[in-house]
């Protein structure tokens, strides 16, 4: 993962940053699962109210009943929708489930499995007629999100016993540009499937219910407002250990260099200083940055509607029995809002369209948005074309669609947090011990409809550049493990697939390699593959990989695509090494590693193997295939893949 999209649309460029995060989308209509009770009412909206005092909310839960049942019970709710998410979008479909559940008269609730005794389970079947939904999102190599890691261990470990309960699981597999599309095709069967089995019927209402209610405040202590914190008020000023996704280390850049040799675009090497943080890191796991949204997009969203960006605001849930009494951290500043907690560069998603409808003047214009928030062939086809193909954000909608005002605090209810950018550390701790380093491709480009379109995360770090007799930039950061690892044991060959900035983790790879044989240890074949589009231009750490290879460290094969007439790739020399491929996986049970595009090349790479395996290890397609198979559970064939 040398880096995670910036910007919905980033995955169509040649070198996108990121994306396994979410898009391996599990939507599990579990039969822990189905069971139903159709005795709710609708909510009604709370109206908008004004207060003159602040109380800042800390955004760690403080949770002091964990069971879902009773909750349930209390509430009188008859559908829990739990969510496994590492970027966000689990957790908004999660959302999206709970809510359109009053069409269907059950009052739903959206629980996070880590805030909840999920043994729990064994008791729901007691509840009649009552509904679990599980809305879980994988990341890597199908690992299951932080949230939901000890729900699914505690599943793999076989204790919990759930006799009588009927499972059913919807695995949605995409990219990440028609995640949207699928959960909506999904949604369409869902909800008939249910009615129809249980004998209900749908409202047949669109319900638009404010989920959280609106407290401008008139007299501040800005003392106690929040102005960018990820949850414990002043945590950015206040720095103390142990620094994790709640409370990111703020990391001095010592190092932003340019890898990039000549061409328009631009590959960045960045060090953050890590000293004194207490953060350890291993070789191929990610550091995640918090970035901010561009000041002059926050400007022009404010200008749209005519608010003042400075007035500090809360929002809290109109839902007394939720965990989540705020969407971000409150109260807080408009700007900062927009700034640090809201996603204002995505593509709103469909159910964010339908809400602009009421908040728009021109029929036309009206018409437009219901067709594009409808589930209908024609819908779906322009909402492809108009919001995603077009890449229109938030603002670009506001400014095509002059009669469309939204109030500002609706939409910082409906559009979707601003995540962490995760970057694969391309640095080895044993030769960094102090600093991780990251290597980044500035994304920017021009959209269908003449406007430039910057990536969040990689145009905020590109400003961020050290000089001489200043304090150094700072940037919040934590450390997240991977499973991708080198072999224990030194000597165990290892290939490297990595094209453009797949290369990132084999630095770190290589380093640590240099290190282990510096030290005399006996080190195995450390093999890469490498391309990028000419020589002259982006050949990314060129002086460094010949160093290694001049030392007898590293051997390396480079496809130059554009150096030529006819291109070549990666995966032309993987062809053309068939009988190396194989000694090393399989005479010699060495590990192989791909990172990079997960839509092509990873794919490419994978029908390879299993060529090689089949072909050399003179083996039957089934037979090579269960050997591939062996070799992943194994975590002798890892990848760390984007789309």
């Amino acid at each position: 993962m040398a880096g995670e999209p910036d910007l919905t649309s980033e995955q169509m460029k040649d070198e996108p940053m990121f994306g396994i995060l979410d898009i391996t989308l599990l939507l599990a209509l579990v039969g822990m699962g189905a069971w139903w009770l159709l005795k709710n009412k609708k909510k009604t909206e709370e109206p908008v109210t004004k207060s003159y005092s602040i109380q800042p909310t800390a955004m760690t839960t403080q949770v002091t009943n964990n069971s879902f049942i009773k909750k349930l019970k209390s509430s009188g709710r008859s559908l829990v929708v739990f969510y496994g998410s590492q970027t966000g979008t689990g957790e908004e479909f999660a959302g999206r489930i709970a809510k359109e559940g009053m069409r269907y008269h059950l009052k739903g609730m959206v629980a996070d499995p880590e805030e909840c005794e999920m043994e729990d389970l064994i008791n729901l079947k007691d509840i009649p007629n009552s509904l679990a939904v599980f809305c879980l999102a994988t990341y890597g190599e199908g690992d299951p999100t932080d949230n939901a890691m000890e729900f699914y261990e505690w599943l793999q470990n076989g204790d919990a016993d759930l006799t009588g309960l009927n499972y059913s699981f919807i695995k949605l597999f995409s990219h990440y540009l028609s995640i949207e599309e699928d959960f909506i095709t999904w949604k369409d069967r869902f909800w008939p499937a249910v009615c129809d089995f249980f004998g209900i019927e749908s409202t047949g209402e669109d319900v638009s219910v404010r989920q959280y209610k609106l407290t401008e405040h008139e007299e501040v202590n800005h003392d106690r407002v929040y102005t960018g914190e990820v949850a414990r008020l002043h945590s950015l000023k206040n720095q103390r250990p142990p620094f994790d996704a709640k409370n990111p280390f703020l990391a001095k850049i010592k190092v932003n260099r340019e890898l990039h040799k000549s061409g328009e675009r631009s590959c960045m090497h960045i060090e953050f200083d890590i000293e004194g943080s207490k953060m350890r890191y291993e070789t191929g796991d990610h550091v995640a940055v918090y970035p901010q949204n561009n000041e002059t997009l926050v400007n022009r969203l404010g200008e749209l509607l005519g608010v003042n960006l400075d007035t500090v605001f809360t929002l809290t849930n109109t839902d007394e029995e939720s965990s989540k009494k705020h969407p971000f951290p409150c109260p807080c500043s408009y700007r900062t809002a927009l700034t640090y907690y809201i996603d204002i560069a995505c593509n709103p998603r469909t159910h964010i369209i339908k809400e602009l409808i009421d908040y728009t003047m021109d029929p036309k214009d009206q018409e437009h948005l219901k067709l594009m928030s409808s589930t209908s062939t024609e819908g779906k086809q322009l909402f492809s074309k108009w919001v995603t193909q077009d890449n229109r954000n938030i603002v670009h909608i506001l400014e095509d669609l002059p009669t469309c005002r939204p109030a500002l605090d609706h939409l910082c209810e409906l559009l979707p947090r601003l995540q962490p950018r995760y970057y694969s550390i391309s640095s080895s701790p044993k030769v960094y011990p102090n600093s991780v380093h990251v290597t980044a491709v500035l994304v920017e480009y021009e959209t269908p409809t003449g406007r430039t379109n910057k990536g969040v995360a990689t145009t905020w770090l590109a400003a961020k550049k050290p000089k001489d007799d200043t304090e150094p930039p700072l940037v919040p950061i934590f450390i997240r493990r991977s499973q991708f690892r080198l072999p224990t044991r030194t000597q165990t060959p290892i290939i490297m697939i990595g094209p453009g900035t797949g290369l990132a983790p084999f630095r770190g790879f290589v380093q640590e390699r240099n290190q282990s044989k510096e030290e005399g240890k006996p080190v195995g074949d450390t093999i890469l593959y490498f391309g990028c589009r000419k020589k002259a231009e982006d050949f990314i750490y060129e002086e460094e990989l010949t160093e290694y290879v001049n030392k007898g460290v590293l051997k390396m094969n480079v496809a130059f695509s554009r150096d030529q007439k006819e291109k070549v790739y990666v995966t032309h020399l993987l062809e053309n090494t068939l009988d190396e491929i194989w000694r090393v996986i399989g005479e010699h049970n060495g590990h192989l590693y791909v990172c990079g595009d997960a839509r092509n090349m990873a794919r490419d790479v994978h029908n390879i193997v299993l060529k090689v395996v089949q072909e050399k290890g003179n083996m039957t397609e089934a037979d090579a295939l269960a050997y591939v198979k062996k070799m992943e559970a194994q975590k002798r064939y890892s990848a760390d893949v984007w789309s």
